[in-house]
């Protein structure tokens, strides 16, 4: 059965969001009194849930995990300036030649309704996205199937027809739950042997290597 709907994690897959993400985390921490994580540590939390992130972060309780939240929401406001996230390479393109060819493009993203949409339009595919599944969409977060299941819903498609895209192990887990077809990406957050691990039918070092696959 041929690939008829694609669903496409946001952050280190569609959006180069490494940055930004990792300069509001550490700052957060700081105005916190909480310990400022590496890079790479903030980096590797790129994807989950906001509070999660903060959680496994800084090991806070529930509450101050919340306020955390609510800092970095007020920080990447100030620090989302037009253009501070890009598309990656090749993004745009491929996205428009798969939105040409028929397929039903989508995003299921830990990322918030108060950011997500723009940013969507932002790195100029918002009209190739016919559905959007973000944080505030669902009970439970990815690794979880249950956004995966919504578009599926939502739309009247097979599993077996649907290809899961991401950089993280947990959006090839998701795919994975829900019995779709799921393909890592390498230049984003997670890596080689972490997709691998995850199960990932595919793995690519380049979205347009995407168009070999639909």
């Amino acid at each position: 059965m041929r690939i008829t709907t694609v669903i496409l994690d946001f952050d280190g897959t569609l959006g180069d969001s490494r940055r930004i993400i990792v300069d509001t985390l550490r700052e957060t921490l700081r105005l916190h009194g909480l310990p400022q994580n590496s890079e790479d540590q903030c980096a590797a939390t790129i994807g989950l849930p906001l509070k999660e992130a903060f959680v496994r972060l800084a090991n806070v309780d529930d509450a101050t995990a919340t306020a955390c939240v609510t800092t970095y929401r007020s920080i990447f406001d100030i620090n989302n300036v037009t253009g501070a996230v890009k598309p990656f390479a090749n993004v745009v393109q491929t996205i428009k030649r798969m939105h040409d060819a028929g397929l039903t493009l989508t995003i299921a993203s830990s990322r918030g309704r108060d950011s997500l949409p723009n940013l969507v339009r932002s790195i100029g595919i918002g009209p190739y996205i016919s559905y959007i599944v973000s944080a505030d969409d669902v009970t439970n977060a990815k690794p979880h199937p249950e956004p995966v299941l919504l578009t599926l819903e939502h739309f009247g498609v097979k599993p077996e027809e649907t290809l899961v895209v991401g950089d993280m192990a947990f959006d090839i887990e998701m795919g994975c739950r829900a019995n779709t077809l799921t393909c890592g990406v390498t230049y984003g957050n997670g890596t080689l042997a972490e997709l691998e691990e995850a199960g990932a039918n595919w793995v690519i070092d380049d979205f347009a290597e995407l168009l070999n696959i639909i």
